[in-house]
């Protein structure tokens, strides 16, 4: 990716600093590196218990399921929270799991539509639900990652009432040591890393007025990830 006036900046830096500017910067190698070894070892059945059990501390529902029961655990929430207006990501997903049809069949349900920007945003302002699927689940922080590159629809998970997160198995991911590597190494196989990378970590929780917990002051007020058996 092409960062316009880079080495001019970079340049001058050198110069203001009264040193050379290195031709190359090479990654220190650290004697110590602890942040690698929590949960080393986890299998993702493991990772999936550290989730669940993270998620209690943040408000959040886990479900687990297969792929072929993932139509009725999706529908069993909406049903559970009394859901009328779903709203959901441009997520090729959507069809890989066979869920476009389920929710294409919903009265009141929405795709977001990049060409009709506006009006998906004022249908999730008021939607009942928003729904995506996470890229990189964290097992120990409860932390979803969504990579939005302009055409999932960065609100969908921001705006509606309630968010559900698709969260298959594979991507779950010991702690942000491992996410962070994943992004790096899909950049340095020249992958294109979205701008916005967002980490979701269940409803917004606030204790700022007279230390008085409040969930959902910013955002989704509750939070289901449904945990999707795909290996």
């Amino acid at each position: 990716m092409d960062i316009p006036n880079r080495d001019p900046f970079l340049t001058k830096l050198s110069d203001k600093l009264g040193r050379k500017r290195p031709d190359t910067v090479h990654k220190p190698k650290w004697e110590l590196s602890p942040q690698w070894r929590v949960f080393e070892g986890f299998t993702q059945d493991q990772l999936v218990l550290q989730l669940e059990k993270q998620c209690k501390d943040i408000h959040t529902d886990v479900k687990r399921t297969t792929t072929s029961q993932l139509v009725d655990t999706l529908h069993a929430v909406i049903q559970a929270w009394k859901a009328n207006f779903v709203i959901y990501a441009n997520d090729e997903r959507f069809d890989q799991f066979g869920i476009n049809e389920y929710l294409n069949n919903m009265s009141q349900c929405r795709k977001w539509d990049s060409r009709d920007k506006e009006g998906c945003i004022a249908f999730a302002k008021n939607a009942d639900i928003g729904i995506t699927f996470s890229d990189i689940t964290l097992a120990e922080s409860g932390t979803i990652v969504l990579f939005n590159e302009g055409i999932k629809g960065r609100p969908v998970s921001l705006l509606p009432e309630s968010y559900i997160a698709l969260v298959p198995k594979s991507s779950i991911v010991p702690r942000l040591t491992q996410a962070v590597k994943t992004i790096h190494e899909r950049n340095l196989k020249g992958e294109e890393i979205p701008a916005c990378v967002n980490f979701i970590s269940g409803p917004s929780n606030s204790a700022d007025i007279e230390m008085n917990l409040v969930v959902g002051v910013h955002g989704p007020v509750r939070t289901t990830y449904i945990v999707i058996d795909d290996q």
